[in-house]
């Protein structure tokens, strides 16, 4: 795949396979939209690609705990580029352990489900205006292997708490939201892909 010109988001890309992945495409031409809370190491990340002299790169701040921010988030995109062409849904927070406490998102939801799925789901759904005007787009959905099936009678979890469960049923979550896409459009047009990125990786969310 030709990646000059093309352009790319990836969500939390300050770190990580995130980062790697996002060096790796501007490597290769692409324009990336870094995305990530910590600004500074956002920032770090698009000099080293631009003194890098392939691709370029943009930073844009977010936190996916925060439904506003998603938005937010989705606007800055609309106005930094006219069409999207690859979207890298990588944000995610870990499963803290399996004694982990409870936490919830800044609109009260349980946190993993937070970030690690409703974030991806709305920002996906805000910007295919943009990705169907790629010829060719994708949409990868960087998920696990770590999947647990999901109470709908108590989807938020607030009985019989894991962290481990939490995690496990965001990520079964995002996998059934990649099928409905992969149904819902045209491969011809936009692809929707999700993976499980290695066996042992060791990053900060792994670690």
């Amino acid at each position: 795949m030709n990646l000059e010109s093309q352009t790319v988001l990836i969500t939390g890309s300050t770190d990580g396979v995130g980062r790697l992945v996002a060096r790796r495409l501007a490597d290769q031409g692409a324009r990336v939209l870094v995305h990530g809370r910590d600004r500074l190491r956002g920032q770090r990340l698009v000099d080293d690609i631009e003194a890098a002299g392939h691709g370029s790169a943009a930073f844009l701040a977010a936190d996916f705990s925060s439904l506003a921010e998603v938005h937010r988030l989705a606007g800055a995109v609309r106005q930094e580029c006219e069409r999207l062409d690859i979207l890298i849904n990588n944000a995610g927070i870990g499963s803290g352990g399996s004694t982990g406490d409870r936490q919830v998102s800044q609109d009260g939801y349980e946190l993993r489900f937070a970030v690690n799925y409703l974030a991806g789901f709305l920002i996906t759904r805000m910007l295919l205006p943009l990705i169907v005007l790629s010829k060719a787009a994708r949409i990868v959905n960087v998920s696990s292997l770590g999947q647990h099936p999901i109470d709908f009678d108590d989807v938020m979890l607030t009985r019989g708490y894991s962290g481990s469960r939490a995690y496990a049923q965001s990520k079964l979550a995002q996998i059934m939201f990649t099928f409905d896409l992969a149904r819902e459009l045209d491969p011809a047009a936009v692809m929707a892909n999700c993976l499980h990125p290695a066996t042992y990786m060791a990053t900060t969310m792994v670690r």
